[in-house]
Order: C-alpha cells, then structure tokens, then sequence
C-alpha cells in the first residue's frame, strides 16, 4: 500500500522493505514482500504459523539475508548483513525470549557489554541512576534496579528487554510476541509501554496472534499469507473478522469464487 494510502502521506517511513524475497529450500517463506514502518507508528503484522511474520522480521534485523528485494532505512538503500548492522541503523529487537541474563541485576542487564566505567572499575552509581532513568520514561515499576532479573515478572522483564533497546538510541522496534505466557494485567502493561515507545516517535513492529491485543494499539494491520502481504491497511478500514478472513484465506476464496460466478 502507498503512502498516500495508509495515512502516513506526510511523513517519510523509517523503514521501507522493497520486494523482499526469501526461500528455504524449496519452501519460499517470503516472495515479493512490500512493507514499511513510520515514525510514531505501531504496525500490527499477524498471519498463521509459517506466514512469514519472523523470516521478516529477522531479515529486516539482520539474522537472514534476502535472496531478492532492497531496504532503505531513512531513505537510503542499505545493506543489513548481521544483527550489529541492524543496530547500528537503530533497529532494535526483542525477541519472545528476551535473551536477558537472569543471575544479573536489572541495571547489568540494561548496559550489558556497555557498561560505564571509572578507569578500569565499573560505575555502578551511574549504571544505577541511568537505568533507573530509563525505567522512569517507561513508567514500569520495578522494586529496584540492583534486584535480579529472575526475581521479576513476565511484564518486568519485558521492560527491561525495551530499557536496554532505549539505552542504545534504537528508534525502530520490532517486537515477536511480547504478550505471549503473560496475564491478563502484565499484558496490558506491555501493551502499555508500546504505546510509549510510539508516542516518543519510535516505529514498532508487533507480531502477535491475541488480535485484541493488535487492535487495542496498532495504526495499521499488515497480514502476510503463504509469505506474500494479502492485507496492509489502516485499522479504522477492517475488523477482527476482516482480519481472520485473510489469515485463513477465506477472503481469496470469496474473491476467486466471485469472479467464476461473474465468468459463469
């Protein structure tokens, strides 16, 4: 869909993803993929199991290459060979598993491998007042940023997960199912915090199978099927049944069924 038609006209796309294709084997995960994410935007990206919604992700984030297609990050064509190329374009993902250390503080967590240091000693007051800061932007509440990882809970860490993203500058998100084994409050939390991260002008990226939780704070639902987009829209233009009509594909057998009766 083009910018004039999802409702981002005015505004240039953080990432654009141009023809995007990809095959495993004989098994193309991906063919001829178009997709974009803009400032200040969510955009929900939902589809059955083996749709393509993580070769995606993970292309645009540097653990695949593409076999065809071109990305342009802030309109300029580049070239994401590995995870450190993505983040040093400022693309940021978190992961169902979070890849925290849990027998770490919050705060060791959050600087991991970037820790401030005083000489060749680690400033820990530092590290502990600027995770705290962070935290504070998620309004997140955590008992202190000195706890363990494994002491805190599904929501927490999922915080900590974004704080250490925020630590580095990312200004693009993409997130694979950030309220999968959460209840039903820590999963409002997290939806929370997403809601945050766009309203300080980040773009994310949401794979999720709870639609409730896509159109509680997504812009614009992308749908891919059998690794090609079927949907990409604004949520105000379709509903939840719109939604699963195109995962499952019954929209296409409507539409080839239609067009045989007109043949007919």
């Amino acid at each position: 869909m083009s910018s004039e038609g999802n409702g981002n006209g005015d505004r240039n796309p953080l990432i654009e993803v141009k023809g995007v294709s990809k095959a495993f084997g004989h098994v193309q995960a991906l063919d001829n993929v178009d997709f974009t994410i803009y400032p200040g935007e969510i955009v929900g990206l939902v589809g059955d199991n083996g749709a393509g919604k993580s070769t995606l992700v993970k292309i645009i984030s540097g653990v695949y290459d593409a076999d065809a297609g071109e990305i342009y990050v802030n309109g300029q064509k580049v070239d994401i060979r590995d995870p450190l190329d993505a983040q040093a374009l400022g693309i940021a993902t978190v992961y169902q598993d979070l890849q925290l250390v849990d027998c770490r503080d919050v705060a060791s967590n959050i600087y991991l491998g970037r820790e401030p240091m005083r000489g060749i000693i680690i400033n820990r007051r530092k590290m502990w007042q600027d995770a705290e800061a962070i935290l504070a932007t998620l309004r997140m509440k955590i008992p202190s940023v000195r706890v363990m990882v494994e002491k805190l809970s599904g929501g927490q860490k999922q915080a900590v997960a974004i704080s250490r993203a925020l630590s580095r500058g990312k200004r693009i998100f993409l997130m694979d199912e950030p309220t999968a084994a959460l209840g039903v409050a820590e999963a409002e939390k997290v939806m929370s915090l997403i809601v945050d991260l766009k309203q300080g002008g980040a773009g994310i990226v949401v794979i999720a199978h709870n639609l409730t939780h896509i159109f509680g704070v997504a812009d614009r639902i992308c749908v891919l099927r059998h690794g090609r987009v079927v949907q990409d829209c604004m949520k105000e233009e379709t509903t939840p049944e719109d939604i699963v009509g195109h995962i499952v594909g019954a929209a296409e057998a409507v539409e080839r069924f239609l067009g045989a009766a007109g043949e007919a």
